[in-house]
């Protein structure tokens, strides 16, 4: 008798472990881990345990917040499943071997604010869906294989801290509603094939710290309103097809920035270096 009550204790037990999160979800995770290569993980999944138990996941309240997987050898395409996790806030994962295009239903991830891809081999267009999440603080999918124009739905991320786009082979010019990104601190567009005048709207970035557009076919000169910027401590325009060369700065004292020299057909970026 002790043993069947000992059963059934141990019954109910593993059965509220995996109903901790909901069987949609719970799916969703295995569809990642069967996608990506998951035996072969640095840190794999034992799919027989509770969900909340895998190495990168975070679970509160029941629901699955953060999937950070960075440096872990995912290898394959990411599944059209990973929109079913519609709790998540974050989702990290850089430094891995992913490739294929980038799901579409990523926009039904609304309480997405950080969606980090870099260090990947993604392909094809940027999602306009992605302008979908506006909740989103940080984009970063630099270094992959992503072609055509940043979309403009992206200009709609108005909660956006970081874009980093750099690393890819994006092409187009810098969308002029860029300026309604109020709250971004890091732009980096560098090592493109992006092209066009750089857009005097980037001055309106009042919070902007870094902005990274070397290596791309730009044209034109910087605009003098980025004078403005006085939070600006890493400034980078090198390799590309501007009017004059500016020196790349870097830098923790903004107010040095206000030196941007114009004589005669010179043109410098004066920083003092760390």
């Amino acid at each position: 008798m002790k043993t069947l009550k000992l059963i059934v204790v141990c019954f109910f037990v593993t059965a509220y472990s995996f109903a901790s999160i909901s069987p949609t979800e719970k799916d969703a995770l295995i569809a990642i881990y069967n996608a990506t290569n998951g035996a072969e993980w640095n840190s794999t999944w034992d799919l027989s345990t509770s969900a909340d138990s895998w190495y990168g996941i975070k679970v509160e309240g029941d629901k699955i917040v953060e999937i950070n997987l960075q440096f872990n050898n995912l290898h394959g395409e990411l599944p059209q499943e990973i929109g079913n996790l519609t709790n998540l806030r974050v989702i990290n994962l850089g430094f891995n071997k992913l490739y294929g295009t980038l799901p579409s239903t990523l926009q039904n991830l609304k309480e997405l604010t950080a969606l980090e891809l870099f260090m990947n081999g993604f392909e094809g267009n940027i999602p306009s869906e992605l302008g979908e999440l506006k909740k989103l603080e940080s984009l970063k999918l630099y270094s992959n294989k992503f072609t055509g124009e940043i979309p403009s739905s992206l200009m709609g991320l108005t909660n956006l801290k970081e874009l980093l786009l750099g690393s890819n082979f994006l092409s187009g010019q810098i969308p002029t509603e860029i300026y309604a990104l109020s709250k971004l601190q890091k732009l980096s567009l560098m090592d493109n094939q992006m092209d066009g005048e750089i857009p005097s709207e980037i001055a309106q970035l009042r919070e902007l710290e870094e902005l990274l557009l070397s290596t791309n076919q730009f044209t034109g000169d910087v605009p003098m309103e980025f004078m403005n910027l006085t939070k600006l401590n890493t400034f980078m325009v090198s390799d590309n097809n501007l009017n004059q060369e500016y020196i790349s700065v870097s830098g923790n004292n903004p107010p040095m920035l206000m030196h941007l020299k114009m004589q005669s057909s010179t043109a410098v970026m004066d920083i003092e270096k760390e």
